[in-house]
């Protein structure tokens, strides 16, 4: 975008940006098939603080092909230069059906293994935080009172509207999307016709399973008598025993009316998680 676009933007009432630039190696951008250079990450942020944008979010990932510590390290410390108000860190994760999959399966990629990646987090945690960041979520840090309001509200399982080609909407008991061609997407309001392409209707069961684990994804965590209010059954007869093990190994916490995730449990969340999944 360039800097009149972006003017453009916050005159016309948008007050927050996020910009997926995943890595400051031009080597590793390469390797995930990105177009843009380091210079444009610092060049668009900056473009964006012009135009008078103060809520700046960046995406950066760790456990790339060939990514090193010095690599994530030196994204860091950039990105810190940056003086912007929210992170968010990703881990890579293999899909199938996607170019990395069929690398990784030819021998052409590996990806940085788990105890590597357990050091990057740890890392940039610590990092982060000196620097006054705070780890609301378990992939997204900001500065104090810069958290990601549409990401809370996702978090906390409650509902929101998608507007746009390709928006992704909860609300009423079902999840749907809009049809992702901004041209089709045009057309169809034209013609007076609905853009859903998908739809999923949320049982009861799947809904305290999802409101579990993502609230367990907030350093805040799971409050207790929310989850009984809201679903007329106490979480407790809703867990059962299925996390009793994940307790017993330290990954949980308890205090007084939450759960969450312990320091251990940040990096082992999905053994939590997957016990949390409807049967």
């Amino acid at each position: 975008m360039s800097r009149e676009q972006l003017v453009g933007l916050r005159a016309a009432g948008v007050n927050r940006l996020s910009m997926g630039a995943q890595s400051f190696d031009a080597e590793l951008l390469k390797t995930l098939g990105r177009i843009h250079s380091p210079k444009d990450i610092t060049q668009a942020v900056r473009d964006a603080q012009a135009a008078g944008f103060t809520s700046i979010n960046v995406d950066f990932m760790f456990g790339l092909p060939g990514q090193t510590m010095h690599h994530w390290r030196e994204t860091i410390e950039r990105a810190l230069d940056l003086h912007i108000e929210h992170l968010s860190l990703y881990s890579l994760i293999i899909e199938e059906g996607t170019p990395f999959y069929t690398w990784t399966h030819e021998g052409r990629i590996t990806p940085g293994d788990e105890d590597l990646c357990a050091d990057m987090y740890e890392y940039a945690d610590e990092r982060l935080h000196a620097a006054g960041y705070v780890n609301y979520e378990i992939s997204n840090w900001s500065l104090p009172g810069f958290q990601s309001r549409h990401n809370l509200t996702y978090w906390h399982n409650l509902p929101y509207i998608g507007m746009g080609a390709g928006a992704y909407s909860s609300f009423g008991g079902r999840r749907f999307s809009n049809v992702r061609e901004p041209a089709e997407y045009i057309r169809m309001l034209k013609a007076q016709q609905w853009p859903e392409v998908e739809s999923e209707t949320v049982d009861k069961a799947q809904a305290m399973s999802e409101t579990a684990f993502l609230a367990l994804r907030t350093a805040q965590g799971l409050h207790l008598p929310t989850f009984e209010q809201r679903f007329a059954l106490p979480f407790a007869q809703f867990a059962g025993d299925r996390l009793h093990m994940v307790e017993e190994a330290g990954l949980l916490e308890r205090e007084t009316e939450w759960l969450r995730l312990s320091k251990r449990g940040r990096l082992l969340g999905n053994e939590v998680f997957l016990r949390l999944l409807p049967d």
